[in-house]
């Protein structure tokens, strides 16, 4: 398994395939990375030399792309600032809650988590 910047991509995929698998680089800049360093998107990634990879490393670094920690941190950062300031989306994110305008009347199980089941209670006086 080759390593670029840090993170081990599939060695058995193509490389057009296995540059996704870093965090910050999605299939369409996976091949603009691909047409500046002039490699062949087909070519397995095990059977890059290292002269190539070094070559999509200059291309990453290039295009001036966050990738893995930095751009990790720089969306928390981005979180805590909204939430800090006070933003309704920073607020909807301390709760837990869809941001982006959703219903959560139904729906929105997947931020809201699984449904609490609320039970009546019974008062120890009556019976």
């Amino acid at each position: 398994m080759p390593r670029l910047l840090g993170v081990e991509i599939p060695g058995d995929k193509r490389i057009e395939a296995s540059l996704p698998y870093i965090y910050g680089i999605g299939p369409s800049w996976a091949k603009k990375i691909l047409e500046q360093a002039n490699i062949n998107g087909n070519v397995r990634a095990k059977d890059l030399s290292v002269e190539q990879i070094n070559q999509i490393i200059q291309a990453i670094t290039a295009n001036n792309l966050l990738i893995e920690g930095d751009l990790r941190r720089d969306i928390q950062s981005n979180l805590k600032r909204l939430q800090a300031i006070n933003s309704y989306r920073g607020i909807r994110h301390r709760r837990g809650l869809p941001v982006r305008g959703q219903r959560t009347g139904t729906n929105a199980r997947t931020r809201k988590g699984p449904r609490k089941t609320v039970g009546v209670q019974r008062a120890k006086d009556k019976k």
